[in-house]
C-alpha cells in the first residue's frame, strides 16, 4: 500500500494559535490554492480512496482532489486533530512561556494536555486508524488528510522513532508525507514534500499476492 499522509492548508491563524479541535476554521485563499494544486501534484497516482479528518480545514483540502477524482472523502475520527484540551485557541506565544509547552517541545513522550489528549493516547488513535486504512486498501493507493502533530506522531512509530523525537520532524502545510505499508518494515517514501509525486507511481500488480501484514509488519 502507498499511503499519502496530507497536511491540511493554511488557515488564517495557522502558525499563531493553537487550534485544535476549534470548529468552523476554514482554509485561507492561499490555503484553497493549496488545495487546488494538491491535484496536479497527485495527478499521476492512482488512489483507490481517500479519507480526512473531521476538521472543516482538512476535509476543504481534500475537497477539490475528491471532486476530481469522483471519490468519496470517508471521514475518519481517528485522523483528527490532538485534543489539546485547554489549550485549544490559545495563542503559541502565550503556551510558549509555559512549563508544559517547553516538555512537550524536549520530552513529549509522556505528556498529557490539560484536559485533553495524551501525546501517546493521540498517537495511539492515528496508527490505530491507518491499520484500518491498511486493511481496507492493502495493496491501493490511498490519500488520508490529517494534522500537523497526528501525521509527524504516525509517521515516528511507523519507522521506529521514538515519540519524545517527534517535534524534530519538519511538516509545512498542504505537504504530503508518503509511506510504503505492506508485509515487511513501513518504508518512509516522502516527508513533508512540496513538489511533484510521478516517481511514487507504484508497478502494474500482474497477479501480485495480497499483503497480508499491517503497518507495523506484523500479520
Amino acid at each position: 500500500m502507498l499511503l499519502l499522509l496530507v497536511r491540511h492548508g493554511l488557515t488564517d491563524l495557522t502558525a499563531t494559535r493553537l487550534v485544535g479541535r476549534t470548529p468552523a476554521i476554514s482554509l485561507n485563499d492561499a490555503g484553497r490554492e493549496q488545495a487546488a494544486t494538491l491535484v496536479s501534484r497527485l495527478r499521476a497516482l492512482p488512489l483507490e480512496a481517500i479519507y480526512s479528518s473531521p476538521m472543516e480545514r482538512a476535509l476543504e483540502t481534500a475537497a477539490p482532489l475528491a471532486a476530481a477524482r469522483e471519490l468519496p472523502v470517508r471521514t475518519e475520527p481517528g485522523l483528527d486533530e490532538v485534543d489539546y484540551g485547554e489549550w485549544t485557541g490559545r495563542p503559541y506565544r502565550e503556551l510558549s512561556r509555559t512549563e508544559l509547552w517547553k516538555r512537550v517541545q524536549q520530552r513529549p513522550a509522556d505528556a498529557r494536555f490539560p484536559g485533553g489528549e495524551a501525546v501517546r493516547e493521540a498517537q495511539a488513535r492515528v496508527v490505530g486508524a491507518i491499520e484500518g486504512i491498511f486493511h481496507r486498501h492493502p495493496e491501493g493507493v490511498v490519500a488520508a488528510f490529517s494534522h500537523a502533530d497526528p501525521i509527524k506522531l504516525a509517521v515516528a512509530h511507523l519507522i521506529g522513532l521514538h515519540a519524545d523525537l517527534f517535534q524534530r520532524l519538519g511538516l509545512d502545510p498542504a505537504s504530503v508525507t508518503a509511506l510504503r505499508l505492506g508485509s515487511g518494515p513501513p518504508g518512509l517514501l516522502r516527508l513533508n514534500d512540496a513538489g511533484g509525486l510521478e516517481r511514487l507511481v507504484p508497478p502494474p500488480r500482474r497477479g501480485a499476492r495480497r499483503q497480508s501484514g499491517g503497518p507495523t509488519g506484523k500479520n
